[in-house]
């Protein structure tokens, strides 16, 4: 399995020199990627591996709490190394600065969740641990090479995907027999979109709810759009996102908001969110993943919703985005070999037991599409079956993987997305002033490959 090279412009790899003198203020702010070199291997080697994530114990599913729980407690039953979950919120976690600023002061998680678009932060900065010994090349052939890719650099692994997550829209039935329309109705351009996001406005209710809150997770979601109409981030280390297809995709998330039909900010956690936003009646279609059907199953389970595939431009043709969390082991943790071990049995192992615990989260502790070909195939019958087979049938064929990007160039989309959106920028100025701030970057970016 090879790593994807964005061209001979850009340089692997970051210095110890450049590691030690990376401040810690500036890496929570995102503005450099280098990490404080500290070893912290001299702590207590009986002490438990921390375990970061933002499920358990304490999460608010309690399916999730107890698929993490009972990983944690069946690898404490059969080693020595014993490790411990520390729940950290969602504020915090996703949306806060709680895990830049742990590593930056040194003290850091040993496992923590990883997401594509923060593998080049901690990759940079010397963070992530080389979990390649620890996975067999039968294991790691069973993830295709678009879900694991995005973690790999020079053919070695740094995280091992638990899940992929597709985006699409979810809609309201009841909103939509209340306008009148039903399942023909659905939307399959963005004309239509923005037309049927009118109909479904109201005083009491939004048609339509894009991300509004700036952060990895609104690029994400935004990434789709852009790819529709052919534009990309960049291509062979110099910018293309001075496009035609980036303003038009800057410009229908502007619609949105202009004419009244998508809100200027999302409820409860944001647009990730389907029972604050969707479930309670504030919209009637929202864009959200495929972790969206447990949510729901697990906190409106009365409530009748719908999901389709993105609506396309007139220009383009249908693609979405596939996410997903990855366990990561930090290199400069108490006994970073085993947290590695750890990795590769929970998650990429060809045992029954691995394979099982994957399809076991996809399914009923969450509700995702499975990284492992083996998983796949153990649970075809439930991924073939109601909603779970619209998003395997329609909406995960045309799955591109969240691209990973260095924390400066995210800052540059962001704000672009941001001043578009919400700021009523023009979007043909915002692409062109990106693409030259992107251009810059790229010039002197010195880590490993952008993908």
């Amino acid at each position: 399995m090879r790593d994807h090279k964005v061209g001979s412009t850009i340089r692997r790899g970051v210095s110890r020199r450049t590691v030690l003198a990376a401040g810690g203020a500036a890496l929570a702010s995102g503005t450099i990627s280098g990490f404080p070199f500290v070893n912290s291997v001299a702590r207590a080697s009986g002490a438990p591996l921390t375990f970061w994530q933002f499920y358990a114990p304490g999460g608010p599913v309690p399916s999730q709490v107890e698929w993490f729980e009972r990983t944690i407690a069946d690898w404490n039953d059969s080693h020595d190394q014993k490790i411990e979950l520390e729940y950290v919120p969602n504020k915090d976690y996703i949306n806060g600065t709680r895990l830049t600023t742990s590593f930056a002061s040194g003290d850091g998680p040993d496992l923590f969740l990883l997401s594509p678009g923060e593998f080049l932060r901690y990759y940079n900065g010397g963070i992530l641990q080389d979990l390649s010994p620890a996975i067999a090349p039968d294991a790691l052939a069973d993830f295709p090479d678009n879900v694991v890719a995005s973690r790999m650099v020079d053919g070695k692994v740094y995280a091992v995907p638990m899940e992929v997550e597709p985006m699409a829209m979810y809609y309201s039935v009841q909103a939509f027999e209340e306008a009148g329309l039903n399942e023909a109705d659905v939307p399959k351009t963005w004309y239509e979109l923005l037309d049927i996001g009118k109909r479904l406005t109201t005083a009491d209710r939004y048609g339509l709810l894009f991300q509004t809150q700036p952060g990895y997770y609104q690029n994400f979601t935004w990434y789709p759009f852009l790819w529709q109409g052919g534009g990309d981030i960049q291509r062979d280390g110099k910018s293309t996102f001075d496009s035609p297809a980036t303003v038009q995709a800057l410009k229908l998330w502007q619609d949105a908001v202009a004419s009244g039909a998508s809100p200027r900010q999302a409820l409860g956690n944001g647009a990730n969110d389907t029972i604050a936003n969707l479930a309670s009646g504030y919209c009637a279609i929202q864009n959200v993943g495929i972790w969206g059907i447990s949510q729901l199953r697990a906190k409106a389970p009365d409530f009748r919703f719908g999901v389709f595939r993105l609506p396309t431009p007139a220009n383009g043709s249908y693609v979405t985005v596939g996410g997903g969390w990855a366990f990561a082991a930090n290199a400069r943790g108490k006994n970073p070999e085993v947290a590695a071990e750890f990795c590769a049995w929970a998650l990429a192992s060809m045992d029954g037991g691995s394979i099982d615990r994957v399809v076991q989260w996809c399914t009923k502790g969450k509700s995702d599409m499975p990284p492992r070909n083996t998983a796949l195939e153990a649970g075809r019958a439930t991924f073939e079956d109601g909603i779970f087979g619209t998003f395997s049938r329609e909406i995960y064929p045309g799955t591109r993987a969240e691209p990973r990007v260095p924390p400066q160039a995210y800052k540059i989309i962001s704000d672009a997305i941001q001043q578009a959106q919400l700021a009523g920028a023009d979007p043909a100025t915002v692409a062109a002033n990106a693409s030259a701030q992107l251009d810059a970057f790229l010039a002197s970016y010195s880590g490993a490959p952008i993908v």
